[in-house]
């Protein structure tokens, strides 16, 4: 029998978990879509269009079965730097090319691309082929009501 989950829970609803899914950060922003958790169990996700889930979200499906989302380590670039000047720099240049981006304290992540791995590169940056959870920023227009993310940081 499978699941479908059509409600985000609020941070005070929070409690445990039945199931856990863990999705990439672009199968996080979609907000209706078949998957299959840890355990083996079918799931439909039916949730209002544009929601976007992060690491430690409850989803709850019509029968009361509370799954987990867990943000699943995937292909990045790590982008750190000499100073924090030299991050923002950094920031500011993968900014005006609009790719979605995690930003952290230390460092900067974003999803492979040789073009922009070498700019950052030219740019007197550090940049690594990494496996992470990518959580990246939703965007002036988007949602801000995730925590900062600090269990994949």
């Amino acid at each position: 029998m499978s699941l479908v989950f059509i409600r985000k829970l609020s941070a005070a609803e929070q409690c445990k978990a039945d199931l856990t899914l863990a999705l990439t950060a672009e199968e996080r922003t979609r907000s209706r879509h078949k998957f299959q958790t840890a355990e083996g169990q079918t799931v439909f996700l039916q949730l209002s269009r544009g929601t976007i889930l992060y690491n430690g979200d409850l989803l709850k499906s019509e029968s009361d079965t509370v799954l987990r989302i867990i943000a699943r380590s995937e292909p990045v670039l790590t982008v750190q730097a000499a100073t924090s000047l030299d991050l923002l720099r950094g920031a500011y240049h993968l900014g005006n090319r609009h790719v979605p981006l995690e930003i952290t304290p230390t460092c900067l992540r974003l999803t492979p691309d040789p073009v922009l791995q070498k700019m950052l590169e030219q740019l007197g940056l550090d940049v690594t082929e990494d496996m992470h959870p990518f959580q990246p920023e939703a965007g002036a227009y988007g949602h801000h009501n995730h925590p900062s993310h600090p269990s994949t940081k």
